[in-house]
């Protein structure tokens, strides 16, 4: 079971860090005994997906200090207790995928490595408060999880990436464009986004001068025609198909 508080603070919990922190580990602490009960030893995770609120319009808020301190501590509440972390997504407000998403997803991502997060919920897609999903703002977030992943690899620390070598070979005043280390380490040694733009100013202008929300719907375009379904038995897909339609038969009809 994933225990996880769905808080807004000034709404659901107080409008202070330490108060609403309070408030989820009071509620996460209720769901962890009572699941005890129900079966004992059953495993948990402990959640919290917290925000602020605007207290102009009441709208959920994202991306925000206050989030990110309370989602930084209930991390540090869960290895207290020795349990998994559930929180942090690509949270934000914005209608589009423009600067505002961009920022405020950013911030939620961010907070949700550094607070040390092992399950996260809603890593691509979000707009407008997880009212809208986006195919744009779904690879724009998958691109920028891979910073977080290479982020998260750490610093690696051996003969090759301490590159004497190569700062012998160059000596002062030199460059490393040619140097054997750099030849033999250029492929891996950054991180390459699928998906920005660092091409000179005159190149993306005669490109078209398209924006990111531009190049995200080229490539979803590119994954959408590229996708070719996998493989499945027909027997397995008749199987499949059979029990979905006698699922819906069974269940009402929800939109009633």
């Amino acid at each position: 079971s994933i225990i996880s508080p769905f808080i807004v603070g000034g709404a659901m919990a107080p409008v202070s860090v330490a108060g609403t922190l309070t408030q989820v580990l009071a509620e996460v602490m209720a769901g962890i005994a009572y699941s005890q009960l129900v079966r004992k030893g059953a495993p948990v995770i402990f959640g919290a997906f917290v925000t602020s609120i605007d207290m102009n319009s009441g709208a959920p808020t994202f991306g925000t200090p206050e989030a990110a301190h309370i989602t930084y501590g209930a991390g540090q509440l869960a290895r207290r207790m020795k349990l998994p972390f559930r929180s942090a997504g690509s949270f934000c407000g914005s209608k589009l995928p423009d600067a505002q998403a961009a920022y405020e997803t950013s911030n939620s991502l961010n907070m949700g490595l550094l607070s040390g997060v092992n399950f996260m919920l809603h890593a691509c897609g979000w707009l407008e408060g997880g009212l809208v999903s986006s195919f744009e703002k779904f690879v724009m977030d998958a691109d920028q999880l891979g910073t977080l992943h290479h982020l998260a690899r750490g610093v690696e620390i051996d003969e090759n990436a301490q590159a004497m070598d190569a700062i012998r070979e160059v000596g002062p005043g030199g460059h490393y464009l040619g140097c054997a280390h750099t030849q033999a380490n250029f492929k891996q040694a950054f991180w390459k986004s699928d998906l920005l733009d660092y091409k000179p100013f005159e190149t993306w202008s005669d490109e078209g001068a398209r924006d990111t929300q531009a190049l995200a719907a080229l490539r979803v375009e590119k994954l959408l025609g590229d996708y070719v379904q996998p493989a499945m038995d027909i027997s397995v897909r008749e199987a499949l198909d059979a029990f979905v339609r006698e699922r819906k038969a069974a269940e009402p009809d929800s939109f009633m």
